[in-house]
């Protein structure tokens, strides 16, 4: 089975934030917020994998909801990374920018799933 653009996009964010994490502890020697960061830039990407094998139709929805609530929380700790000086511009606006792709795919893929609960009850 073919992965889907969400659950691609999802992966390549956590990849990313992986890396700035392992950058960031090893530049500046910060753990608290970076760890914070790893925890739920990673949480997105194994929602949405999650997800896929998703017990059922609401099962499937409270994956997707987590991730979007870890998508929320990962943008908080980017922001924050940067305007504490953490991070460049450089560094944090490609990744703010997939945040917001990724959200906006998880709120699209939300809104389908529960119109289609709500048609196929």
């Amino acid at each position: 089975m073919a992965d889907s653009v969400l659950r691609t996009r999802s992966k390549e964010l956590a990849k990313q934030i992986v890396i700035l994490c392992r950058e960031i502890k090893q530049n500046c020697r910060e753990s608290v917020l970076t760890n914070q960061l790893l925890r739920s830039g990673t949480s997105v990407g194994a929602n949405v994998h999650e997800a896929q094998y998703a017990q059922g139709m609401k099962d499937f929805i409270s994956k997707l909801e987590i991730a979007l609530k870890e998508v929320y929380e990962t943008e908080y700790w980017l922001e924050l990374l940067f305007e504490t000086g953490y991070m460049d511009e450089k560094a944090y606006k490609p990744i703010r920018n997939d945040c917001g792709a990724i959200r906006h795919m998880l709120i699209a893929s939300l809104n389908t799933a529960k119109q289609n609960r709500e048609s196929n009850p």
